[in-house]
Formats: structure tokens, sequence, C-alpha cells
């Protein structure tokens, strides 16, 4: 495993993180409908957005999103998206980003972070588990959501 660093999102990274490239039919699982759904009322405040450094290269990028008003508690403190590059996945990279992202949520004093993902081949849900997410339901559009007890 590289020597990872984890940074704010800024300018200077941002073409970067839009240029990540996925593997074949990993597309269709990069931002699940519910979040759609809920990002037209979310506040910018509530975003924690940083990408993954190896080096001085941007290798993956993750969005959690923290809000204490959220009306569903799957969405009060949440891993909204993450992406990895594609040269890169299974190399770590991914696991440092959540890893972050759960020191974040203990500094905040929170006892769980959830994932909303879309079940199938290419997606992100071995990942997840593998992580330490578990199932705990569904939204109403048939998406997996998913915990990490902090």
């Amino acid at each position: 495993m590289s020597d990872y660093k984890i940074e704010e999102l800024s300018a200077a990274t941002i073409v970067a993180v839009n240029k990540l490239g996925l593997k074949p039919g990993q597309e269709q699982f990069v931002s699940p409908v519910s979040y759609a759904a809920v990002a037209a009322v979310t506040t910018p405040e509530s975003a924690w957005q940083r990408v993954v450094l190896d080096g001085d290269r941007v290798v993956g990028f993750i969005h959690g999103h923290f809000d204490d008003e959220a009306s569903e508690d799957h969405f009060k403190a949440a891993l909204w998206r993450i992406n990895v590059d594609a040269t890169v996945q299974g190399e770590g990279v991914g696991t440092f980003a959540v890893n972050a992202l759960l020191d974040e949520a203990r500094k905040r004093g929170l006892d769980r972070v959830t994932v909303i993902y879309e079940p199938g081949d290419a997606g992100p849900e071995q990942f997840f588990l593998n992580v330490g997410f578990a199932p705990i339901g569904e939204t109403q559009y048939g998406e997996t959501i998913g915990a990490f007890t902090l």
C-alpha cells in the first residue's frame, strides 16, 4: 500500500477528481437516485469532500454528508459518494478514504455512518461489506441502505 494522504477538495484538485476513471460497468453505480433527490435541498455546509493523494496524484475522492437536521436518519451522517481511479482499485485507496470519513464522524461524536448503493454485479456492495458496512434496509427506489456502527 502506498503512503496515501487526504486533503480537502479544492480548485487545484477538482479537475483531477473529474478525470478519475471507472472500470467498465461501474458507471451506473456512481450516484444513487436517493442522493440526487436529497441533494436539491442540502446545504453546502453539510458536505465533507476530500481527495486521496498518492504523492501529488489524485487517486480517489470521497464525499461525506453530515446534517443533524436531516429529515431521515440515514442522511444525518452518510458516505455520499466515493470514487477510486480504475488504475488503483483494490490497492487500499477506498478503504483509506472510508476510514478518514469514519474518523471525522467520530470527531463529531456520531455513532454511525450510512451509505446507499444500488445492488449489482459491478457495483460497490462487496466493497462496502468488506470495510464494515452492514445492510439495514432499503430506500423507496430499491437501493440498499448500509450502516457502519462506530
